[in-house]
């Protein structure tokens, strides 16, 4: 007797449900691709219970006949292709002919459709895989197929699910990237009678991302393209700024050829382009979309066609990661302006500090003295002015006078010297500054320029231009300003000799890193020798380095180098880069003139990268005039009056 026997169709049914329909999301996005393939325009989705118990999905597209919608709930009955050799050359969503059969069999299906034309339409319902019920209906033109009770004849696999809130977030999920896929339909997501999702579809990827993501993502996105017209490949999309960072990957869409897929080899490419710019537990948002010649690409390696294979990985890696950074080293003509962080979620907080009020008619000498209303302010209003403010002390002019000077000093532009680290690394002296200079600056605003007016906590410069307020940590925008130099001296970073040359000793295996490693270390300008066992004489150090820091630079160095363990030469020297110029940089704490400030600000600007210092913390935050407004409760105010 033979052990072999055929299955029947309701096993099988079910057994390619379990590979096509892995959870309600998957029934969402075969459901909406099936729609998007039918040449929809609007497509509506509505779930409870995290699709566990109802699904509908309703769109506006060309709709079935009765012969048509009878073959469609048929196993690998499909109008996408009609042989093998249509693979090759598919450009639908769908082309296998299951979503609708598997759905049907592991749930309580019904399908109401009417194409253009027809008076009636056709309603088609089936309970777990039996006979299907067949019949004339009214509906709209377009297609609605209801989905309910999931899995409630394979309770092994309903078992298995996660909590509403999860599976209703997955679908979620799986509609914004379709949206990001297809900007040119309006979607509609319902989720427990409440709108979770609403997209234009008006065509524009940008407004897409707006209204999905919110108006503050939006500003922080980067506009990418890239065309390869030889090998036909074109890359269009958006990428964040480096500011702007999540967990994980679920705020990254990677779109080929219309379809939604996984790439590690992509992901990885995206991840290269910002090496240098985020932490290594961030990545950016990022929406990508892909075209290739469909003969490059094999859309028919996974169930649920979220892998794809391509012909030539490399190529595609190689373009990828030159549209990501190209777009995130932003022209030089934008300025810090374009660059700067928008906070996300600044929080107001009321205070009661001591003020301090200076009549305009105050003689010089007189301009740090509180002023005395009465005569008899409270001793809480003489409070000493902070050291590190820089005071200006200069006679008031009329206001006419006043416009008139500022109008002439707005076309005064201090050129950044050539040595600009070196002068701002300059430790100050004291926080006065020439009454020219502090005019001057104070009144620079420039073409878009940003103008500093200060320093909080000796730590951050706090700077202005006509549309908002500046945060810059002084520490992480001198390291970004250092790194990027040192990156582009390719030849060596210019060293200095010690008069005293500093013998150091390092372990066996610090000892075989540095001798593996010499001409990294001389490159670097950090040139040693041999001067015992374990021991090495250090005679040179980079230009830009304290003698102070250039142990304690060369031992972190080792570090990184043991940490990194088998990388190529570029990212060993990018990481030995990273700490030199974090070592070298300005710290917290250190007191800089306005004119020190200036400088940094110029050199931030004209840098590749100043979004991020090369470990990945912020350079410089924004709060635009609209974000101070609302702050201040200044919203629904005429703000030019009042």
């Amino acid at each position: 007797m033979s052990i072999i026997h055929v299955l029947d169709d309701k096993t099988i049914n079910k057994i390619a449900a379990g590979e096509v329909v892995e959870r309600p999301a998957s029934v969402v996005k075969e459901l909406v691709e099936n729609s998007i393939d039918a040449g929809a325009t609007k497509i509506e989705v509505e779930i409870l219970a995290g699709g566990t118990s109802f699904m509908r999905v309703t769109d506006n597209g060309k709709g079935m006949s009765r012969e048509d919608a009878e073959l469609a709930i048929l196993r690998h009955a499909t109008s996408k292709i009609r042989e093998a050799g249509d693979l090759s050359t598919v450009g639908t969503l769908g082309f296998r002919g299951e979503a609708l059969p598997t759905i049907a069999a592991v749930s309580r299906f019904r399908m109401k459709t009417r194409e253009a034309g027809a008076d009636l339409g056709t309603q088609v319902e089936i309970s777990g895989g039996k006979t299907p019920d067949i019949r004339e209906t009214g509906t709209s033109l377009g297609t609605t197929i209801q989905v309910e009770d999931l899995f409630f004849n394979t309770p092994a696999r309903k078992k298995f699910l996660k909590t509403n809130h999860t599976e209703g977030a997955r679908i979620n999920d799986f509609i914004v990237k379709l949206a990001l896929s297809h900007p040119e339909i309006a979607f509609r997501f319902l989720n427990n009678n409440k709108m979770a999702l609403l997209t234009p579809g008006n065509g524009s990827l940008y407004d897409t991302v707006k209204a999905i993501y919110g108006a503050h993502v939006a500003d922080a996105l980067l506009a990418l393209s890239f065309a390869n017209e030889a090998e036909g490949i074109r890359i269009e999309g958006f990428i964040a700024k480096p500011s702007m960072l999540k967990s994980s990957r679920a705020w990254q869409t990677l779109i080929v050829n219309g379809r939604i897929v996984e790439s590690r080899a992509l992901s990885k490419a995206i991840d290269n382009a910002y090496k240098s710019l985020v932490p290594k537990n961030g990545f950016p948002l990022a929406v990508l979309v892909l075209t290739v010649p469909p003969r490059t690409v094999d859309v028919n390696v996974h169930p649920q066609k979220i892998e794809m294979k391509f012909e030539d990985e490399g190529l595609l890696f190689k373009a990828v990661y030159k549209a990501v950074l190209d777009a995130v080293r932003p022209a030089q003509d934008l300025g810090l302006a374009r660059v700067a962080a928008a906070v996300e979620h600044p929080e107001t907080h009321v205070t009661s500090e001591p003020l301090r009020f200076v009549p305009a008619t105050a003689a010089p000498g007189q301009a740090g003295k509180a002023w005395e209303p009465s005569g008899h302010a409270p001793a809480s209003f003489a409070t000493p002015r902070p050291a590190a403010m820089p005071r200006r002390e200069m006679d008031a002019p009329g206001f006419a006078a006043a416009q008139a000077q500022l109008r002439e000093k707005q076309a005064v532009r201090y050129p950044v010297a050539e040595t600009v680290t070196q002068q701002v690394a300059e430790p100050a002296q004291s926080a006065q500054v020439p009454r020219e200079t502090a005019d001057a600056f104070c009144a620079f605003a420039g073409e878009g320029g940003i103008e500093p007016i200060g320093q909080v906590d000796l730590t951050y410069i706090i700077a202005r231009d006509a549309k908002g307020l500046y945060i810059v940590d002084q520490h992480a925008a001198h390291e970004r300003i250092l790194f990027d130099k040192f990156s582009a001296l390719a030849d060596g970073i210019p060293s200095q000799q010690l008069l005293v040359h500093q013998i150091l000793s390092f372990d066996a295996r610090e000892s075989a890193l540095i001798e593996a490693h010499r001409e990294l270390f001389a490159q670097l300008g950090f040139r040693m020798e041999p001067s015992g066992e374990r021991e090495f004489r250090l005679m040179e150090i980079p230009a830009d380095v304290p003698a102070g820091e250039a142990e304690d630079i060369v031992r972190e160095i080792l570090v990184s180098l043991h940490d990194m363990h088998s990388v190529s030469a570029a990212e060993l020297r990018k990481a030995a880069l990273a700490t030199t110029a974090c070592r070298a940089a300005i710290k917290a704490g250190d007191e800089l003139n306005l004119r020190q400030m200036q400088m940094i600000l110029d050199a931030l600007s004209e840098t590749a990268y100043p979004f991020t210092c090369p470990h990945g913390r912020p350079t410089i935050l924004k709060f635009s005039s609209e974000e101070l407004a609302k702050m201040f409760k200044r919203t629904g105010f005429d703000l030019k009056k009042r």
